[in-house]
């Protein structure tokens, strides 16, 4: 193998793949990326064997190949070459070298024969969805996810699809995010998937906000996005999601309305002096007013009185004041609700212009 590429070409396609390379890894091969250089094109693929990158860009290829090359060194290298660098890379053995000007690097080189590749995608449900769409998806959605939960299933994000909708929902057994997208999908029945939480935050990372079409496939055991010079690929959770619409409050009857940002900054204030461990905060409602307090374990105190719309009954509830700042950071709107039932009940938030979206928290006892 031996090619040469723009220093500019080679550092986009590894920062694409990246993500997917662990630091530590029980197969060494796993820390390395793919090469396969042929008919002036070069092809990289990165796997962590439940979640697979393949990426594309254009190349001088002099002589044929395939190796796996160390990721992240290669990447380091590129990133210290100058911008406008011309990059050869040649593969001689059991080792890749790489120049460019007068610099010059060996890389330990394993064979592209022992790479590991995810099972065959099986046929399934095929449908597309422009890239803006499932971006906004993800975004209104993803942090609500568990990290590391014994249940497996609440460590990713459940994808719903209907034949005129495309849903996600996120949760981590105390708050929940849950977000509908318009769309055409040529389903016969109503499907679901739940997608690891890894999947979730590359694609966070590596969906543009255009209005280009990605194509989706998705079987029993996969998931696969295609887009303009990239195909993603990952295994799904074998779970059953919660059944999270029941947890959805519908009883409300005590609303308030208030700006969003205002909210946002009041309870960032408030969170400074409130319990690190747990981030209680209680809010009180009274008639067009709201009072933030918040206290830790050292007796220090905060509090913060605003003005919102609200006109019911008195009342008082506590949350974890990082849910609610992930859920209003969330949002893009400049008004939003909260909609709550009682002290012992779960509230609901939502921003006045998107009722496609949906926030649900449950109280704190303070």
């Amino acid at each position: 193998m031996q090619f040469s590429i723009q220093r500019r070409d080679l550092l986009s396609a590894l920062q694409t793949v990246i993500g997917v390379v662990e630091r530590r890894q029980t197969m060494p091969i796993l820390s390395n990326v793919l090469f396969k250089a042929d008919n002036d094109r070069l092809v990289l693929t990165a796997t962590d064997l439940e979640l697979e990158l393949i990426t594309e860009c254009s190349a001088v290829v002099g002589q044929p190949g395939s190796a796996a090359v160390p990721a992240r060194k290669l990447l380091d290298i590129c990133r210290g070459l100058p911008d406008d660098a011309e990059v050869q890379l040649s593969q001689e053995q059991q080792q890749t070298r790489v120049q460019s000007g007068r610099s010059r690097f060996t890389l330990a080189t394993l064979s592209a024969q022992d790479w590991p590749h995810l099972d065959e995608v099986e046929a399934g449900d095929h449908f597309t969805i422009p890239e803006n769409t499932l971006r906004g998806l993800l975004e209104r959605t993803h942090f609500a996810m568990a990290h590391q939960d014994v249940r497996y299933y609440l460590n990713g994000l459940l994808l719903a699809l209907r034949s005129d909708r495309l849903r996600c929902v996120a949760t981590d057994g105390h708050r929940l995010a849950l977000s509908d997208a318009e769309a055409t999908i040529d389903i016969e029945e109503p499907t679901q998937a739940i997608i690891p939480r890894k999947a979730i935050t590359e694609l966070v990372r590596l969906l543009d906000n255009s209005d280009a079409e990605i194509s989706i496939q998705l079987s029993s055991k996969h998931l696969r996005l295609q887009l303009p010079g990239l195909v993603f690929t990952t295994k799904l959770i074998d779970g059953r999601f919660p059944d999270y619409e029941r947890v959805i409050p519908t009883d409300v009857d005590k609303i308030m309305a208030a700006n969003r940002d205002v909210i946002r900054q009041a309870l960032s204030r408030t969170a400074i002096l409130s319990n690190e461990k747990f981030g209680g905060v209680r809010l009180a409602l009274s008639e067009h007013t709201l009072r933030l307090q918040a206290q830790n374990v050292e007796r220090e105190e905060a509090e913060d009185e605003l003005q919102v719309s609200y006109d019911n009954q008195p009342m008082e509830i506590g949350f974890n004041v990082n849910y609610l700042l992930e859920a209003l950071g969330a949002m893009r709107s400049e008004e939003f609700t909260l909609s709550l039932s009682g002290p012992d009940s779960s509230g609901l938030l939502q921003a006045t212009d998107d009722p496609s979206t949906r926030y649900v928290v449950m109280p704190m006892r303070l």
